[in-house]
């Protein structure tokens, strides 16, 4: 499955959102990536964070892959750690507010 991970740092409202997206039109399946439109992405979910909160978990205080976890948003273990490691970047950067991650979990065929 492709997926998108838009993580937006909101520092008026003091949150993070972080939205799942996919792909899942059955007859995208053979589309190119790079062929892809925003529209071909469906939002599956989005979790909001309290901006405190992720800062805290950044500095040490939690982990921070465990307080993106939540009961509805549960990304697998690589997802995870790849979104914790954007939203550092994000949280370091004083001009970035905003990133994307895309992952393709298809087996490449032979």
């Amino acid at each position: 499955m492709r997926q998108k991970y838009q993580m937006i740092r909101d520092d008026a409202e003091n949150i993070l959102k972080i939205r799942e997206y996919a792909i899942i039109d059955k007859n995208l399946k053979n589309v190119a990536t790079s062929n892809l439109r925003e529209t071909d992405f469906f939002l599956l979910y989005e979790e909001i964070y309290d901006s405190s909160f992720i800062e805290s978990a950044i500095a040490g205080e939690e982990n921070l892959i465990q307080a993106l976890r939540t009961v509805n948003f549960f990304p697998v273990g690589d997802y995870a750690a790849e979104l914790a490691e954007a939203v550092m970047d994000l949280y370091d950067s004083e001009e970035q507010c905003q990133t994307e991650l895309f992952f393709d979990d298809a087996t490449p065929t032979v």
